[in-house]
């Protein structure tokens, strides 16, 4: 469908009177909805209410000499400010907007306003980087939108009464990545739907241990277990994609900035009301073609699900996609957010919304990485979903990650493989240096992988394939019962002098060396025979999938792409 290029302004919520039960969200009535949870529950994600610090020109704590003027100020300082104060507004609208909001932040107040928490409160350490060919290293940032209606400026956004200072839900959460040459970047959205197993976390405050679960909880009530930090080691445990930093922002944050921006485009294919019989919404209302959208109405167009395409929460996040895209073209032209009056007004309601990991809590921090987002030209810009399927029985309505394409995702991320398939600095895959051990000398231990959330594991399928490297002369390969759950075949090693070792091993059995992968979980060679592999003694060809292309159902959009144009589900036009 052609887009219509009809622009319109539309007016800010207060202009037209509106009440605050048109921000009560999706599910005001402490229900999920269509692809939410009938008992409200919060660990099913009931929550749905959803929807220098010294003033230094150069950052280095030292004031710069020159010639004074009259009035006491130098012109470069004042350039230095007003260039400090542009990226990083610009850096926390692109990291944080798409979100649930986004904070925008005067450098005088940053330092000393801005809320810090521990990075990761999971007890799995972070793999380190994988380099490129130059040496460079890319650059992860976790996005958190949170639904906490712990204050009255979020409580006047939107949410049932009863959701009311209660645990935070992190019902948005993206991974931002910066390739290591900075040529390009990838932004990956985890539905807030997601249904997986939590990783054990320690509140930093409270000193309150949440086990790891047994069972599968909603991605969104990681927040509740500690913190952002939990959420992190959520991402890092389902991903193996080391995370550098988080930002988390709340309602009332992406309200500052969708007024600070003073608008952005967007496009429905016919005129739409977020608003159902029920009196469920977000009250988005929009008439056919381009609109102009700013200030609440933002947070609305964030929040919708009712009223886009299938009216769920993966709807939900394509139109987030399509606003952060836009958003980044229009800060990118030069004409917004350079008034330095605007944002210091901004200051205090920004800052307390926002919350970062202790090492991105400053003013330079936030200069610096600025500096390198920027390098990334609008069209290698790509936002992704994580491709997913629905759950049956209870969990219906959920989603799990999709076998194959999800962790083909994630693989791409985390080797620092461009989503939108174009050549970059990346270092391709090599054989360790290190020798292997004879296949005689060489203890591997088998795993059963091959079952998932949907699938019961393949019997003995773990002594099948200990038998067939036997058969390879690995006459110490042994069978072990504990069941590893995974998507694709891995031999997993646990220190740089067995990589050799684990490559040996995974080119006996014709499965790719891209597949041997340290690990911390394992103290040996460990083969996890993977759902890609369920049967037969030859590792599938159709297994080995092209690290290089994006799956389809992780539906990418370009940041340069302005045909984008959200369809609108049936019963919500108007």
């Amino acid at each position: 469908m052609h887009r219509q290029r009809t622009r319109q302004h539309v007016p800010h919520a207060g202009e037209l009177g509106w009440d605050d039960s048109l921000y009560e969200g999706d599910g005001a009535d402490g229900t999920g909805g269509p692809d939410g949870p009938s008992d409200g529950k919060a660990n099913a994600g009931s929550g749905d209410g959803s929807d220098s610090a010294d003033g230094s020109a150069d950052g280095s704590g030292r004031a710069r000499r020159g010639r004074p003027r009259r009035n006491g100020a130098r012109p470069r300082d004042r350039r230095g400010k007003r260039r400090i104060l542009r990226w990083v507004s610009f850096v926390l609208a692109l990291l944080i907007l798409g979100t649930a909001g986004a904070g925008y932040l005067y450098y005088r107040h940053l330092d000393g306003k801005l809320k810090k928490e521990d990075l990761t409160l999971g007890d799995k350490p972070m793999a380190d980087h994988k380099v490129n060919s130059a040496g460079q290293t890319p650059l992860n940032i976790l996005l958190i939108g949170s639904d906490a209606r712990d204050t009255k400026a979020n409580q006047d956004l939107g949410g049932a009464k009863d959701t009311f200072g209660g645990a935070p839900l992190a019902d948005v959460q993206m991974l931002l990545h910066v390739s290591a040459d900075r040529s390009n970047m990838s932004v990956v959205s985890m539905p807030r739907d997601t249904m997986l197993k939590m990783p054990k976390c320690t509140d930093p405050d409270t000193k309150k241990v949440y086990p790891a679960s047994t069972g599968n909880i909603q991605t969104n009530a990681s927040l509740g277990r500690g913190g952002p930090g939990c959420t992190v080691a959520t991402w890092y445990e389902l991903t193996g994609i080391p995370i550098d930093h988080f930002m988390m922002i709340d309602f009332a944050g992406v309200v500052s900035m969708a007024d600070a921006i003073g608008g952005v485009p967007v496009c429905v294919q016919e005129n739409v009301h977020s608003r159902n019989a029920e009196g469920k919404g977000s009250g988005l209302k929009l008439k056919k073609g381009e609109n102009i959208i700013q200030g609440e109405q933002a947070l609305q167009w964030l929040r919708t699900r009712y009223g886009f395409e299938d009216g769920s929460d993966l709807a939900r996040t394509h139109a987030q996609h399509m606003y952060m895209n836009s958003m980044v073209r229009e800060l990118r032209k030069g004409a917004k957010l350079t008034d330095p009056g605007k944002l210091m007004s901004l200051a205090g309601a920004a800052t307390d919304a926002l919350t970062v990991d202790t090492g991105l809590g400053g003013v330079k921090k936030l200069y610096d990485l600025a500096e390198e987002l920027k390098k990334v030209p609008t069209k290698r810009i790509t936002m992704a979903t994580m491709p997913n399927v629905y759950g049956t029985g209870t969990e219906a309505g959920r989603v799990f990650p999709k076998p194959g394409d999800a962790d083909q995702l994630f693989t791409m991320v985390r080797d620092d493989v461009p989503l939108d398939g174009k050549a970059s600095k990346r270092k391709p895959p090599a054989e360790s240096k290190d020798p292997a051990a004879a296949p005689a000398d060489t203890g591997v231990l088998v795993r059963n992988g091959t079952g998932s959330d949907t699938q019961a594991p393949t019997a003995r399928r773990a002594s099948a394939v200990a038998g067939l490297l036997v058969g390879k002369g690995y006459t110490k390969a042994v069978s072990d019962s504990t069941p590893d759950p995974t998507a694709r075949t891995e031999v997993l090693f646990p220190s740089a002098d067995l990589e050799g070792d684990a490559q040996a091993v995974a080119k006996s059995l014709g499965i790719p060396v891209t597949s041997a992968k340290k690990s911390t979980d394992v103290s040996g060679v460990t083969l996890v025979v993977g759902a890609d592999w369920r049967t037969g003694d030859t590792y599938p060809k159709a297994a080995v999938k092209d690290d290089t292309k994006t799956p389809d159902t992780a539906r990418a959009l370009n940041g340069a792409d302005e045909s984008e144009c959200m369809e609108i589900q049936p019963g919500f036009s108007w």
